[in-house]
């Protein structure tokens, strides 16, 4: 059994009031209003139940949209993985990928199909303009000057933990990074190709099932044409044997881990590796992962060719502030940040940014190699992440969600989102959730509404202790009750208060707000 020590607290700098910038979804030049803090640190169920309240990460950016005021207001959305099945236009795209694996083949006619969160970094580009004239930096020195105050309350919490535990001891850094492809009827793994001539090729699914399958089929079309033959000879009518079920609908993996022949076209792996920190798979193909990320923004977005620049990539989807966590009880890749990288022939041709958390795998980006597009990575991708959730789902039974960032009604470049059902939105007020079928017809008729349809309820999560609040403040964390019997400026409690309501109370008592 593996030790834990739980991460250091969250550490945030927020920004008191709205930021205006230009909509990424119907250009209004300054019709986007969101709030927004930066995280120089963040644990995992922290930055779980600030989704659950409607924030969102880009980078080490986390902003929320003002709802009822911004130009195109945008919905947090999940999925649910356990009981989603495939539709038609699914499993299209799934088909048209094992016919170009087994035998090359390329579908006519243009993909209409949109990649997930296509737009997500325009609608973001106002947040980095604000990132770059703040000029935000983190102080390793506080972070250092942090970790040492609790250093000791997290020795004592480890040493606990071992004598409750097992007396193993495994450090959650000894374990390779064992990460899967999504399929959920095999332990996650970490890929390592077999050297010529030496072992199977764990990219490829195991074929002895359909092998199988497929004697049976033989076996059974013999006993029908025996039969048949016996009949005829003896002037009996002819009784064929019922034929093996077929109406049974095909599941997600059956469709995405379809045998394929031994002479295929072409072969396609999916390699998870941990983004932040960076592990040495990541390290290894950062190179490769961001020269495909650039073209996809010059081809897809029409970005000059100095834009899309190493740091600007580091910056939007290789930096993060959620910590590595390693709980026993959690997948055994652990909770984080993660590239979700797609290997068609040996080179990478789409990236998924993923985070894992603990109770979803939560979509933040996907990029692509623009001359694939034929092969609808955008909707292959959400799918394979279904499928990654379902299977991590199998050691965390409570990471049961698959969350697509956000829903924008009002904007129908981005409604596509709303097809993979069963799926739920958040009500902007009270923050429950509400299956999309239930939202439709009100989001017809308003961009922003309320879903919740008890005119009573209200935000069961609200700041209701202020004085609860931790800050950080001259190296040291102490309740906001304490804090502002020292202060000198009466007036900063409104913006504290502010940050209070839109983190709620749990984040409130957990998270640490950083004061100069």
């Amino acid at each position: 059994m593996a030790s834990w020590s739980a991460p250091s607290p969250s550490l945030v700098e927020y920004f008191e009031g709205q930021t205006s910038f230009q909509c990424g979804y119907c250009k209004n030049k300054l019709g986007s209003r969101s709030y927004g803090m930066w995280a120089h640190s963040m644990t995992v169920q922290d930055y779980q139940d600030l989704i659950d309240r409607g924030w969102r990460r880009s980078g080490k950016y986390v902003y929320k949209p003002v709802m009822d005021q911004t130009c195109c207001p945008q919905y947090t959305i999940r999925c649910h993985p356990l009981q989603f099945q495939p539709s038609k236009s699914h499993k299209k795209v799934l088909k048209k990928m094992l016919k170009f694996l087994a035998k090359g083949e390329i579908s006519k006619g243009n993909c209409e199909d949109e990649p997930m969160d296509s737009t997500v970094e325009d609608a973001v580009d106002g947040d980095f303009a604000l990132i770059n004239k703040l000029d935000i930096k983190c102080d390793l020195k506080t972070l250092s000057d942090l970790k040492g105050s609790i250093e000791s309350e997290e020795k004592e919490k480890e040493k606990s933990i071992k004598k409750e535990g097992s007396k193993e001891f495994i450090h959650p850094q000894s374990i390779e990074e064992k990460l899967g492809s999504g399929e959920p009827s095999h332990p996650i793994k970490v890929h390592i190709g077999p050297k010529p001539g030496k072992g199977a090729d764990l990219s490829k699914p195991p074929c002895r099932k359909a092998r199988e399958m497929r004697k049976e089929r033989q076996r059974l079309k013999r006993m029908q044409q025996a039969s048949a033959a016996a009949s005829e000879a003896q002037g009996q009518p002819v009784c064929l044997l019922p034929k093996a079920k077929s109406n049974q609908p095909k599941s997600l993996e059956d469709l995405i881990f379809q045998s394929l022949p031994e002479n295929a076209s072409h072969k396609l792996e999916v390699r998870v590796v941990r983004s932040s920190p960076p592990s040495p798979q990541f390290r290894a193909t950062f190179q490769e992962s961001y020269q495909v990320y650039k073209r996809y923004q010059m081809v897809v977005h029409k970005d000059p060719p100095d834009k899309p620049t190493v740091s600007q990539f580091t910056r939007f989807l290789c930096s993060s502030p959620l910590e590595a966590e390693h709980p026993a009880n959690g997948p055994e890749c652990g909770y984080g940040s993660f590239h979700q990288q797609y290997w068609l022939d040996g080179k990478i041709i789409a990236v998924g940014v993923l985070d894992i958390l603990p109770y979803c795998v939560s979509s933040v980006y996907l990029y692509y190699d623009p001359d694939y597009s034929f092969l609808s990575l955008g909707v292959y991708s959400a799918l394979r992440e279904i499928a990654f959730t379902r299977q991590l789902h199998e050691k965390a039974s409570q990471l049961s969600y698959y969350y697509m960032g956000f829903y924008i009604h009002s904007c129908p470049k981005m409604r596509y989102k709303g097809q993979y059902r069963p799926s739920d939105l958040l009500c902007p007020e009270t923050y429950v959730w509400v299956p999309i079928e239930q939202c439709l017809p009100s989001l017809d008729n308003s961009k922003y509404c309320r879903f919740n349809q008890d005119p009573e309820a209200e935000d069961e999560g609200r700041s209701k202790e202020l004085d609860r609040l931790r800050v950080f403040h001259r190296r040291s964390a102490m309740p906001y009750g304490v804090y502002k019997n020292h202060q000198e400026d009466p007036s900063e409690e409104a913006g504290v208060l502010e940050y209070a309501n839109l983190v709620g109370q749990k984040c409130s008592e957990r998270m640490l707000l950083f004061r100069h």
